[in-house]
């Protein structure tokens, strides 16, 4: 592509488009009528108005205020205004008078936040509490503090069940330090109340039962892995076995895992603990010690589920002989393991000179398991060694098993997709589109869907045209509401009060640690709206690990929704990303795709070789690139600065390569030295059997993250892509 020709790419991310766009359809009221009905109620109880006036009527169902909640102050200060200044009250000027109030208390403006506020806990009674809390802020700003405290004991009295009870008594504590004990007794879990205590021990580590609160309350907040160190070295003899467990807990949630087995060993010994104990040592690399453990829960607990698990592993830590006698009873005592243990054994006996023995472990996998995992590895195994030796007709055979008897298995769409490639070197095409139709229905958030739609000739792109490719994406115009949680949160998550619905949050849940299906996926939007993305797509991705059919049901229900993926797939820094994407001649969704595989968006992280920031720039590279654009003062962890630098990198790839998008990321990964190496080794005809050429792992998996982040972009928030890939 020559320079200065103008970007073919087209985002319609801007907020302010999406606000005409949700203005000009219907408002979805099945969504939001159990929350607007408890208000229309409420309000009716209390004969402030009558009934129907607080909720916009069906026919008139759009909210004017949810979409302008996302956009930044500046940016919603006059529509805002309209709203919350006309005469007729509803549930939309409530609302704007609480952004705008939230707003001025931002600003530090307490006078004004007042006035918007005055009575508004009487029109907005679903809010009432945070109104309260809203208005003592107001008057600590204008320095009347005892209003500011007459107003925190007034939602006491008014509200005494409403977990802003807790944000009261933190805020009292300033007046009267027994309110602070009274929220560490009456609200353990409330994150307020671990700042609290935090603010109490003031860095020092010499309160116990302070660091003990934190430990079992807190255990995966930043700096709780020293908490936990002190109380192991300095109060060992003072810790009960339940205190041993939630230490235990918080390391193995933080993968401190040898440390966590160290302490799971002085827990209650439950199945689990003793598991845990077990794989701690494992992973912490004390093989001995690991051995024993597991050998100790399998002898007390015989008839454990964690036992299948654990033979597999004593198998892995033991010599020939043993390992056999304990693979035959996980075979025989447990069949969900059985399959593994099977291929396992099959390996030991084929080293051991065994090939009459191996070969009939492997053939009871297909006979006994054919849905299993360890199956689908063997069968694909087989086909790859097949199709190697040019013999596409039994690769096929071999293959095609796997899509239809393990379509859950990560192997079903790569096989299902290759048999389509074999088909067309047989010459068969109608099976070859019948195989790459099935990958899109099946398996359409694949990489290999991808591959399948570009090889039908849709208009997806292709390893060669993704850099030019004209792409419109339409993210959402405001929050749907999350499955879980409280109207009270769903509010004020729709109204992107983010810290206050993200302490609510924690405040609320009965169990962080075994939090259910709807919950995991709700933590997994929050956490995205604290900025931690990684965290956040990485507990909705998660859930697919879910074993129990009745919350595998519900995940794969969530699955259908757009809002799944779309907590899967978001777009932050989408300014930045576009600005610097048509600066450099880039497609910026294959820049967003490059940055949620290279940092998750984590602005801040550095990987294990020193690469910083967003896109993963490296410092001596940063270097480079900046002395060829004249960039001075720069940061590396400034998305702006990064942003900038690696897009000029991957422009760069790609002229390197003849704006070939797969070797330009591939180049960016491994750097174009290997890459330049591999094509003059493999060739490229075929980019697909170049991919799974690649010889470094880490580049290959890389190149499909990557490519497979870019198809999702797409399938989501591009419309035409979208009516495709559901069959319209």
């Amino acid at each position: 592509m020559q320079k200065g020709r103008p970007i073919q790419t087209f985002l319609t991310v801007s907020m302010s488009i999406a606000i005409a766009a949700i203005l000009g359809s219907a408002f979805v009221l099945a969504q939001k009528q159990g929350s607007f009905a408890r208000i229309e109620q409420w309000i009716a109880e209390r004969n402030l108005l009558p009934v129907g006036k607080i909720t916009p009527k069906p026919e008139d169902g759009r909210s004017q205020v949810l979409p302008l909640a996302l956009l930044s102050p500046e940016a919603r200060a006059v529509g805002l205004d309209a709203i919350a200044f006309s005469d007729r009250p509803s549930i939309e000027r409530s609302r704007a008078r609480y952004l705008l109030a939230s707003d001025r208390l931002a600003q530090l403006e307490g006078g004004k936040a007042i006035r918007l506020l005055d009575d508004l806990e009487d029109e907005y009674p679903l809010l009432a509490p945070y109104i309260l809390l809203k208005r003592a802020r107001a008057y600590e700003l204008t320095n009347d503090l005892n209003r500011s405290k007459a107003t925190l004991e007034s939602l006491l009295e008014a509200y005494p069940e409403s977990p802003a009870v807790a944000e009261a008594y933190y805020r009292l504590a300033k007046y009267e330090p027994e309110y602070g004990d009274r929220a560490i007794a009456e609200y353990p879990q409330h994150p307020l109340t671990h700042e609290l205590v935090r603010e109490r021990l003031d860095g020092k580590r010499d309160q116990p039962e302070l660091l003990l609160f934190l430990a079992r309350n807190t255990p995966d907040a930043p700096g709780m892995s020293d908490i936990r160190d002190a109380l192991v070295k300095n109060y060992r003899d003072r810790l009960s076995v339940a205190d041993w467990e939630a230490i235990a807990y918080g390391y193995w949630e933080q993968w401190e895992y040898g440390k966590a087995g160290s302490a799971y060993a002085k827990a209650p010994p439950t199945p689990t603990n003793l598991y845990r104990t077990a794989r701690g040592r494992d992973l912490g690399n004390s093989p001995v010690e690991a051995k024993i453990s597991y050998q100790k829960l399998v002898s007390e607990f015989p008839e454990a589920e964690e036992n299948g698990l654990a033979f597999l592993h004593l198998a892995r830590l033991s010599d020939r002989p043993e390992a056999l006698q304990y693979l035959d009873r996980a075979i025989q005592n447990h069949r969900d393991r059985a399959p593994d243990a099977l291929l396992q054994k099959a390996k030991l006996l084929e080293r051991g000179g065994d090939g009459k023995a191996a070969g009939e472990a492997r053939q009871r996998i297909l006979n006994q398991y054919p849905k299993s995992e360890a199956t689908a590895r063997y069968r694909w195994e087989t086909a790859q060694k097949l199709a190697k030796q040019g013999e596409y007709v039994q690769a096929w055979k071999w293959a095609h098993p796997i899509a239809t008897n393990n379509s859950d298995s990560g192997l079903a769409a790569k096989a299902a997709f290759w048999v389509g490639k074999w088909a067309s070197q047989l010459n068969r095409p109608e099976d070859a589109e019948a195989a790459y139709k099935y990958v899109l229905a099946k398996h359409p958030e694949s990489y290999y869907a991808w591959r399948s739609a570009s090889l039908l000739g849709w208009d997806v792109g292709t390893f060669t045209t993704v850099r030019n490719k004209q792409v419109e994406v339409t993210p959402p115009a405001i929050r749907t509401l999350p499955p879980a949680g409280s109207e009270l949160f769903k509010e004020l998550y729709q109204l992107g009060q983010d810290n206050d619905a993200w302490i609510l949050w924690q405040a609320e849940l009965a169990n962080p640690q075994e939090l259910t299906v709807s919950e995991q996926f709700t933590e997994g939007l929050l956490l995205q709206t604290t900025g931690d993305y990684l965290k956040g797509i990485n507990l909705i991705w998660s859930l697919k690990e879910r074993e129990k059919p009745e919350e595998r049901a519900e995940w794969q229900a969530l699955r259908q929704t757009p809002e799944y993926w779309q907590a899967l797939f978001p777009f932050p820094y989408s300014d930045t990303i576009v600005k610097w994407s048509k600066e450099h001649q880039i497609n910026p969704i294959l820049v967003v795709s490059l940055i949620r595989q290279e940092s998750r968006f984590e602005p801040e992280i550095r990987s294990s070789a020193g690469a910083l920031g967003l896109m993963q720039v490296m410092p001596e590279t940063g270097e480079w690139i900046a002395e060829k654009i004249a960039l001075e003062d720069y940061s590396l962890i400034n998305p702006e600065n990064n942003i900038t630098l690696g897009t000029w990198f991957l422009d760069f790839t790609h002229d390197e390569y003849q704006n070939n998008s797969m070797l330009a990321i591939a180049s960016y990964n491994a750097g174009p030295g290997n890459v330049s190496s591999w094509v003059k080794r493999f060739g490229f005809n075929d980019p697909d059997e170049f991919v799974e050429k690649i010889p470094f792992g880490e580049t290959k998996n890389y190149v499909e993250s990557v490519f497979s982040n870019y198809w999702n972009y797409l399938r989501i928030y591009n419309p035409e892509v979208a009516k495709l890939v559901d069959g319209g």
